[in-house]
Order: C-alpha cells, then structure tokens, then sequence
C-alpha cells in the first residue's frame, strides 16, 4: 500500500479503516507498514476528519486487539510458529532469541520497551504467550508500549499534518 492509497482509504472509510490497517499492521502482516499508516491516522487528524485522541484510542485498541491475537497464537502453538519464522528467516534467529531472552527476564518492562522496538514490537506477542504471561499485566504492558509506539507516530503525522495536506493540494 502507497500514502495515497491508505489516505484514500482513510477518507473514504474513515475511523473503521484505520482500526482495520492498525489492527492489520499489528498482526504484522506484510504490506501495512506502522510508518506510513500511523503517521497518516494523525494527518487525517490534523485535517479535522477525526479528532486526535479518537485515532490514538483507535489505534491503540487495534494495536491491542492484534497483540492479543499474536499473544493467543503464542499460547496455544508459539513455539512451533517462532521455530518456523526463524528456519524462514535465519538472519534473525540470533537476534529474535536475545531479544526473547531479555523479554522474559525483563518481565513487564521488557515488554513494553520491546514494543517500541522494530519487528520485534509485533512478534514479541508470541513469547509472551508462549512463555504465559499473566494476562493483567500482559495487557497493561502491551497498552503502554502500544500507546508510547502510536504516540510518536500518529503525533508526527498529526503535527506535520497541516504541512502535508498542503503538499499534497
């Protein structure tokens, strides 16, 4: 998907388009890139389709629903699907497992600063599942880390908003 794409998206669907490309992007599915879909949530919001705490409690309820999704897949066949991404991709084995490593050491915070990390922020649901975190905290962490990752970006778009929509007039 394109800017113009999901912008289109976005004005013709609006508030359901982005909980489904949010919720879409945060099963990690290819093609739903966080840096283009969150910064276009907060540049629609800067155009006064929606408001800005709508796209973030949008957002970050999509981002938490598809976080649930993987932290359910987690628990009931995590391992099996972490071996098969990683004989996918063997570059990443290593790096996948310290980061694991560090999550379930780390506990709660590991999770929430792994949320803010590239790749692992969407994949990190697994482990957590696979390794039986306590849902309640589960949840709580997975909003903060969720609520910071969306902040920066629909907050960028948002604030470069009104730059953009003139730029692309």
């Amino acid at each position: 998907m394109d800017y113009a794409m999901i912008l289109e998206v976005f004005t013709k669907y609006g508030a359901i388009a982005i909980f489904v490309l949010v919720f879409l992007e945060y099963l990690n599915l290819p093609g739903f890139p966080a840096g283009i879909i969150m910064p276009l949530a907060g540049i629609m919001a800067a155009g006064g389709g929606i408001s800005f705490i709508s796209v973030m409690v949008i957002t970050v309820a999509a981002g938490l629903l598809g976080s649930l999704m993987l932290y359910g897949l987690g628990r009931t066949g995590g391992q099996f699907f972490l071996e098969k991404y990683m004989k996918k991709f063997p570059k990443q084995r290593l790096r996948i497992e310290r980061y694991l490593t560090w999550v379930k050491e780390k506990g709660g915070l590991g999770l929430i600063i792994a949320k803010l990390i590239p790749m692992i922020r969407t994949l990190v649901s697994i482990p957590a599942g696979v390794f039986r975190m306590r849902m309640d905290q589960y949840i709580l962490c997975s909003t903060v880390g969720i609520f910071l990752w969306n902040l920066v970006f629909v907050g960028a778009g948002y604030i470069c908003g009104d730059q953009v929509i003139g730029w692309l007039m």
